[in-house]
């Protein structure tokens, strides 16, 4: 296809030889968005009484590790007990000094374990769910075969999330202004996603088989929990024509440990759906009678 610079967006753009940052882009995230990584004010992260220490927001990259957390107690395992502080990504939480420590790439969540000396840190959703799986032994099956399923799942998420996010999510809620052939494009994806797993789904309990892993967790808040809550885009992207992931989705949306750690670290939402910071289990006794 010919480019036509009288049809571009803006008319007549052309891309430069060398790209530079302009001054001002618009929309959400235009002001804290810059070319260059690494900490912009000095500001010491927070610790807690628990040995895991989680930094986040209740993105559905943040939800994961939320939900994790909480499944390992529900499970029993006592010592997942955890202090999850807020990082609003909005106001440049994650570009302070001790987080950007924590996580040179400045992206929640973020997590520290001291019961390691020194402190371990771990960064990446995906890396954090698969530490802290094989720290109590638990959602990650053993047997090789469910082991490796569990991963494909789970790096599919981790390599196919920025599409629907970063694509899908940022031209059709985010930008300031609307491209139809960028929403065009994502949309297009996100819909084969979609269709990827409602065809697996169709002979499978949970992603790896019939156990629930980390790879469903992982999953669950994007496909379809993103496109419920902070796009917005389930009307648009006819969610309801894939029966067995929605079948999937409301049996991991039932389970109690889910209904706690979808909600910790979000700053806003109906009375009873969003808890800013989480320190003990006690703090959801005022949103869950």
């Amino acid at each position: 296809m010919t480019n036509i610079p009288h049809e571009n967006q803006p008319p007549d753009y052309v891309p430069a030889k060398v790209w530079s940052p302009k001054t001002d882009y618009g929309g959400q995230f235009a002001s804290i968005n810059r070319p260059i990584s690494g900490s912009r004010f000095e500001k010491e992260l927070p610790v807690g009484k628990h040995p895991l220490q989680l930094y986040s927001q209740g993105t559905p990259n943040g939800q994961k590790i939320t939900i994790m957390l909480e499944e390992l107690l529900a499970a029993g395992y006592s010592d997942a007990e955890y202090d999850a502080w807020l990082i609003d990504i909005f106001n440049g939480d994650q570009f302070g000094s001790g987080f950007v420590k924590i996580n040179p790439n400045s992206k929640i969540p973020a997590l520290v374990d001291h019961s390691t000396n020194p402190g371990t840190r771990v960064f990446e959703s995906g890396s954090i769910l698969i530490y802290l799986a094989e720290r109590f032994g638990a959602f990650l099956p053993i047997a090789p075969r469910a082991r490796t399923e569990t991963f494909n799942w789970l790096m599919w998420q981790v390599g196919s999330a920025p599409f629907v996010g970063g694509g899908l999510g940022h031209f059709y809620a985010y930008a300031p202004i609307k491209i139809e052939y960028a929403i065009d494009r994502y949309a297009m994806e996100t819909k084969r996603q979609l269709h990827v797993l409602d065809t697996h789904l169709a002979s499978h309990q949970f992603l790896a088989g019939d156990e629930y892993t980390i790879a469903d967790m992982a999953v669950w808040p994007w496909y379809p929990g993103s496109l419920y809550g902070v796009y917005g885009t389930h009307e648009f992207l006819a969610v309801e024509q894939y029966p067995h992931l929605l079948r999937w989705y409301e049996t991991i949306a039932m389970r109690p440990a889910v209904a706690r750690g979808r909600i910790v670290n979000r700053t806003s939402g109906a009375p009873g759906e969003y808890l800013r910071e989480r320190h003990d289990a006690a703090d959801f006794k005022s949103l869950f009678k």
